[in-house]
């Protein structure tokens, strides 16, 4: 019986870790990428961020940021409406983080995937939605778990 692949909306701070750490947890979720297990997602904003912080704090790299995109599959979501952004304020009031939690929700991911403590993880339990939040470690974990039971 197949199973389709989680699709991984991942953060900014997931991809500047992709580009700076090649053991980190942010990296592997990549090698599982372009090993055909898992589907990353992005939306437009966190695209343009990512390269920005990239471009600013470690300008060297950004042919390595091209490459894991290109290697991982990375698919760019649609822009989230101005609608969609201020219903995901109810959830995170920073305007925007609210932005990039609408654009994983638009995505339609089964996880958000991001290093955020302030404004994701301290409150992901009261972010009831229909995804995941953590970490690449937890999403490794909860990968590694699902993969090995039988």
């Amino acid at each position: 019986m197949s199973r389709r692949n989680l699709k991984v909306f991942l953060d900014t701070s997931v991809l500047f870790s992709a580009v700076l750490s090649q053991t980190g947890g942010a990296r592997k979720l990549f090698l599982l990428a372009e090993a055909g297990l898992l589907q990353l997602v992005v939306g437009p904003n966190v695209l343009r961020e990512a390269e920005e912080v990239v471009r600013r704090k470690a300008p060297a790299s950004l042919p390595l940021l091209a490459q894991l995109l290109e290697a991982g599959g990375l698919e760019t979501a649609i822009a989230p409406t101005p609608k969609q952004v201020e219903s995901a304020q109810v959830f995170v009031a920073y305007q925007p983080d609210a932005h990039v939690l609408a654009e994983a929700i638009r995505a339609k991911a089964d996880w958000f995937v991001t290093h955020d403590k302030e404004h994701f993880l301290k409150s992901k339990k009261t972010i009831d939605l229909n995804l995941e939040i953590g970490t690449p470690g937890d999403l490794l974990q909860r990968f590694k778990d699902d993969f090995y039971l039988p």
